[in-house]
């Protein structure tokens, strides 16, 4: 749907610097499409690179019409709340957006077709992307993954919103560039939105989770590494997207990924994250499930330390690489080269 041509704006009103602003400053970060300005009336005048690690020079906007008259002609939701609503005050925003002829790609659960299906005045220009809707209705998975020769990685993390898919978005970039036979499985708003393709996980079914998963892998079968989107995680208590990512994929490898600032989980807070090498050892556990499945084993981890100075960050992942015996890195930081060494030899 979306033309890597169209020029887009993203709306984040009140959410730039928030936890909730993952698919905002993700689509800012690796979308190809030009990309005219943020809109956030709170930091107007402004620039992206304030807020985050990007080459990009990203202005902030202080409204809608200042997108539409520098030539968005598509609007990106770009939040990710927990729940997946829509805030009541962007309806508003949906309703300008339409009306001057835009379209919409919503990340979101609540849904604007058909509710706003109405006001699309040139359906062949005009056009609404819900990317929560599951475009097809898989088989009852049956492990096909675990007879393939590649290499499948996944990433799994400590908590919900710690850069999951942007350690695999790292990762993807770096084995690209050395070549490498590779497909990236988007399993989520955020990663179906930039490679245009995958598969919105938590939007199917319990019982058809893992045969969506499992179908997507099967369909990249001829690639060498496959990486496959994390989601969620075991230790949160709304979250049930790692198993299906597990059963469906039958990784060789995980990656695991956390922030580096965070004791406990983000909500609910009184969750503490576990000693890491056990929460390791569970993983493996149950991606294996005793030989049931491929060994797989936790080869690096990918530590978002963004909320800490250069040589905090430097003294983080020396610590974090003495307690676990494991390549530890922040993939914008420093890159994602050591891990992927770890996956091409291994």
């Amino acid at each position: 749907m979306l033309n890597i041509h169209q020029k887009i704006a993203v709306y984040m009103e009140g959410h730039i610097d928030s936890d909730y602003g993952k698919m905002g400053t993700g689509v800012v970060r690796y979308i190809k499409n030009p990309i005219v300005g943020v809109i956030d009336k709170t930091h107007a005048g402004r620039n992206m690179k304030e807020f985050m690690d990007t080459e990009k020079n990203v202005p902030i906007l202080s409204s809608l019409q200042e997108a539409i008259t520098l030539g968005a002609s598509v609007l990106v939701l770009g939040i990710a709340p927990s729940g997946g609503r829509i805030p009541e005050s962007w309806h508003t925003i949906i309703e300008s957006a339409l009306d001057a002829g835009m379209s919409i790609v919503n990340g979101l659960h609540d849904l604007i077709f058909p509710k706003w299906g109405t006001k699309i005045k040139n359906p062949e220009n005009q056009w609404i992307w819900d990317i929560r809707i599951p475009q097809f209705i898989p088989e009852i998975a049956t492990a096909k993954a675990a007879t393939l020769k590649n290499k499948r990685i996944l990433f799994v993390g400590t908590d919900m919103a710690v850069g999951k898919m942007t350690a695999g978005l790292e990762l993807y970039k770096e084995l690209q560039n050395q070549k490498f036979n590779v497909g990236f499985i988007a399993t989520g708003q955020i990663g179906i939105t930039i490679t245009g393709n995958g598969i919105p996980l938590d939007a199917f079914k319990v019982d058809h989770a893992c045969g969506a998963v499992e179908q997507m892998v099967m369909e990249q079968s001829d690639k060498e590494i496959v990486l496959i989107e994390g989601q969620g995680s075991l230790l949160h208590p709304g979250s049930t997207a790692t198993l299906p990512l597990m059963r469906g994929s039958c990784p060789t490898h995980l990656v695991l990924c956390l922030r580096a600032e965070k004791p406990t989980l983000r909500s609910p807070d009184h969750i503490k994250i576990p000693d890491l090498n056990a929460f390791i050892a569970l993983n493996e556990a149950l991606a294996t499930v005793m030989g049931t499945y491929p060994k797989a084993k936790v080869i690096g981890i990918a530590s978002n330390t963004s909320s800490l100075s250069i040589e905090e960050a430097k003294k983080h992942i020396l610590t974090l690489q003495e307690k676990t015996g494991l390549v530890v890195t922040d993939p914008i930081r420093f890159g994602m080269e050591s891990i992927a060494k770890l996956i091409t030899i291994n």
